[in-house]
């Protein structure tokens, strides 16, 4: 058994991290995609939006599919679809074909979200002990390299189809080779549907301050990822060259800090981590709101990654974790599905809401919104700490997996 947990988490940090690269070689090259199909400054954001809306839709699709079909099946055929919808965005000449690719880059791409983190839940919950940052981590390794990857290609002046075409052929069969030792977890017991029905609603009430503090994490993210480089270069007055470090920086960051999450989570607790975390990312935005220079700023933006990334992952966890205490495993992967959603809630909101209020007022005063909303997750930290005994004596309940193995839970 021990030898199939290690396999199912090595596979699946590498599926992370192939969807980072994946993710990374698309959203960094939306320039040379919009001169390649001619697509106006008008049309551009309905693209862009339409992308975390239809993953949105793919990960409603998979809360349904996952109650007749395994996880870990999803994500081995959904991966090569979403390497191909790169590969199709990169080769293609009409704008139908682009709508097409992106159409099923998003689709596919919200039932690999969903079904990855879905395979880390039930991992983590087998090993009894906080181990979904180190994906997480992957995740982010992976997107350092498709980032970079494409500013080779931007650089060299690569077609796109060039610079895809390497990461599409090394890719695609090693995640197709490691899909097979993927570990699904436990089973949902025979019988169990009903009775997870009758208990989505407290699964949901369950959700809520989640799912905000999961909007909340994508608002800020988002404001790095497109307001970063701009910030730098209009506000603070750096150099175009020197307006590219704040996302590498912040990627490091964030490598760094899930790098070393989950050491922190099993020696003082997800609660303490996650508050941690928040009051980090949130005095970040405030450096980055008062900076008097692009150094410092650069310096705000990198505390804004460190506090960030233990923030997505242990709501994963934690929303994974609760559902399953409740209702059995089949509701654990309903939740992550519906948590999911607000992934693309926060992506879609978070770039046009700094962009409004940056014209309309400041772009200092705007990055002070990405940092009130992180500190709200203040507020509902105690959603990250293990439920009580329902009997009163204050313990986690035993885990399925961790019955007889003396773990010792997260």
């Amino acid at each position: 058994m021990t030898d199939v947990l290690r396999r199912g988490r090595a596979s699946l940090a590498f599926s992370f991290f192939a969807q980072g690269a994946t993710f990374a070689l698309l959203v960094t090259r939306i320039p040379a995609i919009q001169d390649r199909y001619g697509v106006s400054d008008g049309l551009l954001p309905v693209f862009l939006a339409a992308v975390p809306i239809l993953a949105g839709v793919g990960s409603v699709t998979t809360e349904q599919l996952v109650k007749r079909v395994r996880p870990s099946r999803l994500l081995r055929y959904s991966q090569p679809v979403v390497l191909l919808a790169l590969l199709g965005a990169g080769a293609g000449g009409q704008l139908a074909e682009l709508a097409v690719a992106l159409g099923v880059f998003g689709l596919t791409v919200g039932a690999l979200d969903a079904s990855m983190n879905m395979l880390g839940v039930s991992l983590q919950r087998s090993y009894g002990r906080s181990i979904m940052l180190s994906f997480h981590a992957a995740y982010s390794l992976g997107g350092i390299l498709g980032a970079s990857l494409a500013w080779v290609g931007a650089h060299w002046h690569l077609a796109l189809w060039v610079s895809y075409l390497p990461v599409v052929a090394v890719l695609l069969p090693a995640t197709l080779v490691g899909s097979r030792w993927y570990a699904d977890g436990e089973p949902a017991a025979v019988g169990e549907g009903q009775e997870r029905g009758q208990g989505a609603g407290v699964v949901f009430k369950l959700l809520l301050p989640l799912c905000l503090v999961m909007t909340f994490a994508y608002i800020g993210d988002s404001t790095v990822s497109n307001w970063s480089a701009k910030y730098l270069k209009d506000v603070l007055g750096s150099s175009e060259q020197l307006a590219t470090v704040p996302y590498n920086v912040y990627m490091v960051t964030t490598l760094v800090g899930r790098a070393l999450g989950d050491f922190g989570v099993r020696r003082f607790g997800a609660v303490a981590v996650v508050r941690l975390g928040t009051l980090v990312a949130a005095g970040g935005f405030a450096v980055v709101a008062s900076a008097p220079g692009a150094w410092v700023g650069m310096l705000g933006f990198m505390m804004v990654g460190l506090g960030l990334c233990v923030l997505v992952p242990q709501t994963f966890a934690a929303a994974g974790r609760h559902a399953f205490e409740e209702h059995g495993p089949g509701a654990s992967d309903a939740a992550v599905a519906r948590l999911n959603i607000f992934n693309y809630v926060g992506f879609l909101v978070g770039s046009p809401l700094v962009g409004a209020l940056g014209d309309a007022w400041s772009y200092r005063g705007a990055m002070l919104v990405p940092m009130v909303l992180v500190l709200v997750t203040l507020g509902y930290a105690r959603s990250f700490a293990a439920q009580p005994d329902r009997y009163g004596g204050g313990h986690e309940r035993p885990r399925t997996a961790d019955v007889g193995r003396g773990s010792n839970g997260l």
